[in-house]
């Protein structure tokens, strides 16, 4: 197939976080290159950005001049006392990444060894940066992670809780199952064609899942005594990553989170702006052990002195979903991310319209600023990266930049298709990934084409839904993660959705996009029109193709898919 090639790298890369739940109840409304620098100044912004917990992608550099923005990132699972690591560019602003939890253990929480100077020393050195250069720090953080402490103390009550986690798997099943919900159901009907308000359209087909935050949650406060108790004597803390992060870097004298941040965890009420009570009654969580939510590009204080050796003003906390869509300028209603990394993730900016949560799409909030919030409609899909990885592990190539041209070495796969579901899952524990008609003639090309069609085709799945869904003319697509660098799925998806579709240079957008809201708050940068002229695309995928050729690969796809739940 031909089309344009990209730079590839390893998949996951530059991806985003977990998963963001569906909008709950009311209360709720349930609902190319690195940019060109710009001109000299004395101070740069730094953006920080925590991982997803189950990848673990090397440290590397982003190639650009001095003053362009700089991954620098720790240890995917930060231990007590691990040093930033920079990538060695000198003059530039970066992000750190810091561990979190992993699978149904969860991970190991992320500390800053009192006396931490050290961390600043090799972060001046590598980046060639004195630590009184830096204008402001941003922190762009995995979602759905989280963690809750004791408020004195500041000692957590667990390990950290990933989004994959499934030890609420019983409690989500009994909640599906219950009468109380089918009656939650049948009320929000009938208000939501009495009243026509979205805020009660999503509880009227409500579903729990082991992914929303919101029952990983419940269990803690069912499970975990020591935080119930502390709960009810008001000394009991949650926080996402970012929150922890930034309590963490202060000393703990600073609790927040950001809007983006809050609105990914389902238990806050995009609606209303607020902490969901009728939510938390329902699951029995105590309101109290919230944090204040405060605008994404802020100043939320300064790092201690002893971490970085000067204090840095944090200037900005926002979810990496939400810091990729701004990293790639998609500031205007209309205008779609695709990030493609582990997973993948739809996000169009709906500006000042908040619509609620309809099937498979869910409503966010972007960002705010000052007085300016902009919403954000978001899709999901599992299993893109991951899928790659796993081919890569078991042998069917040697080096991920093989995969488009494997792919493109033969005219079809042969009938083979590839169904994702490598991610246990709460809801279907019988769910496994697997490749249907295989034939005598069947090889290792064959294989790989499937599994990067069923990535373009799910794209082209998502994609439809949002046409129908959401009533706003689509503008740019442009799209991120390191699965982007794949060119016969970047053409393949084009041609399926009948659209172009921009890739930047650097395609890890979450940090780009946290430190462009650090520079704002700043004041390193005044304004938006400035980022606009800092983006560099690198390719760009125009159709090639009739969508219609594609039509009996995908509907073979689809009927493979249909059949495989539960087999």
């Amino acid at each position: 197939m031909p089309g344009p090639r990209a730079r590839r790298r390893l998949p996951g890369e530059g991806a985003a976080g977990g998963a963001a739940p569906p909008a709950l109840l009311p209360g709720r409304g349930l609902a190319r290159p690195p940019p060109a620098a710009p001109p000299a100044r004395a101070a740069a912004p730094l953006a920080a950005r925590a991982p997803r917990p189950q990848q673990r992608p090397p440290p590397r550099a982003v190639p650009g001049t001095a003053a362009r923005p700089l991954s620098l990132r720790a240890p995917r699972r930060a231990a007590p006392g691990d040093a930033v690591r920079a990538a060695r560019q000198r003059g530039r602003s970066g992000a750190i990444r810091a561990g979190g939890g992993r699978g149904q253990h969860g991970g190991e929480v992320p500390r800053l060894r009192p006396g931490g100077r050290r961390q600043g020393l090799q972060l001046q050195e590598a980046a060639g940066l004195h630590m009184r250069q830096i204008a402001g720090l941003g922190i762009s953080t995995q979602r759905g992670t989280f963690i809750t402490w004791h408020k004195r103390t500041g000692k957590p009550f667990h390990n950290f809780i990933s989004w994959q986690d499934l030890r609420s798997t019983d409690l989500v099943n009994s909640w599906n199952k219950s009468l109380l919900l089918k009656v939650i159901h049948a009320v929000f009907t009938v208000l939501h064609f009495l009243t026509g308000n979205d805020r009660y359209l999503a509880p009227s087909f409500l579903t729990f899942s082991t992914h929303q935050t919101s029952m990983k949650l419940s269990w803690v406060f069912k499970n975990i005594h020591e935080a119930e108790e502390a709960a009810k004597k008001n000394n009991c803390c949650f926080g996402t990553v970012d929150t922890w992060l930034l309590y963490r870097l202060t000393k703990g004298s600073v609790y927040a989170t950001d809007y983006s941040n809050a609105s990914s965890t389902g238990i806050f009420e995009p609606f209303t702006k607020c902490w969901n009570p009728t939510l938390c009654n329902l699951l029995s969580i105590p309101i109290s052990i919230y944090p204040p939510v405060k605008d994404t590009s802020f100043n939320f204080g300064s790092t201690d002195s002893e971490i970085f050796g000067v204090p840095i003003p944090i200037m900005a906390l926002v979810a990496d979903q939400q810091s990729a869509m701004f990293g790639e300028c998609c500031f205007h209603p209309g205008d779609v991310k695709l990030t493609m990394g582990t997973g993948g993730f739809w996000n169009v900016n709906t500006g000042e319209h908040l619509f609620a949560s309809q099937g498979s799409l869910y409503p966010l909030i972007g960002w705010k600023i000052g007085e300016e919030v902009v919403y954000l409609t978001e899709g999901s899909i599992s299993n893109i990266g991951t899928a790659i990885k796993w081919a890569l592990d078991i042998e069917l190539f040697t080096d991920v930049n093989e995969t488009a041209e494997m792919a493109q070495s033969i005219s079809d796969s042969q009938g083979v298709c590839f169904i994702p579901g490598l991610q246990v899952s709460g809801d279907d524990p019988y769910l496994c990934a697997s490749f249907t008609g295989l034939k005598p003639s069947t090889n290792r090309n064959h294989l790989v084409r499937a599994i990067l069609e069923s990535v373009a085709f799910r794209n082209k799945v998502l994609y439809d839904i949002i046409v129908k869904k959401v009533h706003i003319p689509l503008r740019t697509i442009r799209a991120d993660g390191g699965v982007s660098n794949n060119s016969f799925i970047m053409q393949m998806t084009s041609d399926l959705i009948n659209k172009k579709i921009e890739k930047p240079a650097n395609v890890d957008m979450s940090s780009l996009g946290a430190a462009f809201l650090a520079g704002l708050a700043s004041g390193f940068w005044t304004d938006k029109k400035q980022l606009k002229k800092l983006r560099r695309v690198e390719a760009v995928f125009e159709p090639q193709k009739d969508s219609e050729e594609y039509r009996p690969a995908m509907d073979a796809w689809l009927q493979a898919m249909k059949h495989s739940p539960h087999w």
